[in-house]
């Protein structure tokens, strides 16, 4: 059973630069969180000339006892990062906040569907001390236990003969006779 998560308002800081490519007039990429963040629907930031830092959204970071072990991959990293996760906007926006995540585990199940823009945003100080303090309290190391093979004989199968609860006369990939099913 899982317990309810801690979850932590995390604000996501998004920046529009002049794009490099001929076919994309923009680049959009996400930069870094803001821990404890008010709820914001892409309020300007910054603006230096072209580049722009957007407030896009504020999404909940949930940590689960139960997912100690990635929390600890991410913070053995080289830089530890949260994972935001970016979908093609649907609204006046170009992209919608899907999710924010410290488990580097669900942040590449997300990385492998291709549907989505993900970015690794660098933690600050005050998030990895957070994430830290929860891992040394809930994080409970398994013992690996190695399986024991069964005694069962798996060399005795003849494959191609079918169910052997069902009794065939001759070849069970036979062709079915005209009018008869069997």
């Amino acid at each position: 059973m899982r317990t309810a998560p801690v979850s932590l308002p995390l604000g996501i800081v998004i920046r529009r630069t002049p794009s490099v490519s001929r076919w994309a007039k923009w680049s959009w990429k996400a930069v870094s969180v803001l821990p404890g963040a008010a709820q914001a629907d892409w309020q300007v930031l910054r603006e230096e000339g072209d580049a722009v830092e957007y407030h896009a959204a504020t999404v909940q970071l949930d940590l689960w006892a139960t997912d100690t072990e990635a929390y600890l991959t991410g913070l053995s990293s080289r830089v530890p990062s949260i994972g935001v996760v970016l979908r093609e906007g649907t609204g006046e926006h170009p992209y919608d906040v899907v999710l924010a995540t410290a488990s580097p585990y669900e942040f590449q199940d997300y990385a492998d569907s291709g549907e989505e823009l993900v970015e690794l945003v660098p933690m600050p100080e005050g998030l990895v001390a957070l994430i830290r303090d929860f891992v040394s309290e809930h994080h409970e190391e398994e013992v690996f236990v190695k399986r024991r093979r069964d005694k069962k004989r798996i060399d005795l199968v003849e494959d191609g003969k079918g169910d052997p609860r069902i009794s065939q006369l001759s070849d069970v990939f036979r062709t079915p006779r005209r009018g008869r099913l069997n």
